[in-house]
């Protein structure tokens, strides 16, 4: 029976057997298998061997990666459990070349353009297929509503398109046997920060995301006053003679992601037109009662 040792400092060591789900967890989710399904690693220590083994393999002489491999196995049956890509992957290029031990990934900064956000989901396709996690901003998309004079349309706004990732996300995760594993952020400033936040409560929307917005001391600071808070969005550059940049009950300066076709003043912050005000603690009960 598989157990894990835990030594005290006055007790010594105690054996604890894993539990059945544990042992089923490690079956399904970490152990190497061949591709016909049978089972590479015999058992979790030898699981803890692979990795072991795998983490010790940096060291440039083989008497560096002895000592290394066993105070890493030293660690491993003791509790010290890494992330889950190692655990399933490091050691493993064998049988599954292409996967990769980072559990979790940051996308570049989602631009504003049909083209990159398909580029972005071109990239986060790979990224899932092997094996590690991806989170995005998607508050850097223009809000619903909003004209897209390329194509002489509206647009549909972030939630859309965020859509057209969870679909990504699904096939990719089922095809490789594990759900994949997805981050969306957005900034509590948007023009559609409600419907992000309402987003999950359309049942089987946006299933394969976490959701997390971007709180500011700003927005904390308007909770606990009791005021209002602009909804924003960036002005293109084609569209500053539209607005009057100085009027400050149209236009706020703040950081953005990108600066790419956006009004930038010298100090290096973007021109961004107030869409509407929303009370910032009504916004506050909304993220509460939707957490």
């Amino acid at each position: 029976m598989s157990t894990v040792r835990l030594e005290g400092v006055a007790r010594g060591a105690v054996e604890i057997p894993l539990q059945p789900a544990s042992l089923d967890i490690w079956d399904k989710k970490y152990r190497l298998k061949s591709k016909q399904g049978a089972p590479v690693d015999v058992d979790i220590d030898h699981t803890y061997q692979r990795v072991a083994r795998a983490l010790a393999e940096v060291e440039s002489s083989r008497e560096k990666q002895d000592y290394w491999y066993e105070r890493f196995l030293w660690a491993l049956r003791r509790g010290a459990i890494p992330a889950g890509r190692i655990t399933s992957n490091a050691g493993a290029a064998e049988h599954k070349p292409k996967t990769s031990t980072i559990n979790c990934t940051v996308s570049g900064t989602i631009e504003d353009s049909m083209y990159n956000i398909l580029d972005k989901v071109h990239e986060a396709g790979l990224t899932l297929k092997a094996g590690c996690g991806i989170g995005y901003e998607f508050s850097t998309l223009r809000p619903r509503g909003a004209y897209v004079s390329g194509a002489g349309a509206y647009t549909s706004g972030p939630l859309s398109f965020m859509d057209i990732y969870d679909k990504m996300c699904f096939t990719v995760s089922s095809a490789g046997g594990r759900r994949g594993a997805q981050m969306g952020t957005f900034d509590v400033s948007h023009p559609d920060v409600k419907e992000f936040i309402r987003a999950k409560r359309e049942d089987g929307r946006l299933r394969q995301f976490n959701l997390s917005l971007l709180i500011t001391d700003g927005f904390m600071e308007a909770v606990e006053k009791d005021t209002d808070w602009p909804l924003v969005f960036p002005i293109h550059i084609k569209e500053q003679h539209e607005i009057d940049l100085d009027d400050p009950a149209k236009v706020i300066w703040r950081e953005w992601p990108t600066h790419k076709s956006y009004v930038v003043r010298e100090d290096g912050l973007v021109a961004c037109k107030i869409y509407n005000q929303i009370r910032a603690r009504h916004l506050w009960d909304m993220i509460m009662v939707s957490t």
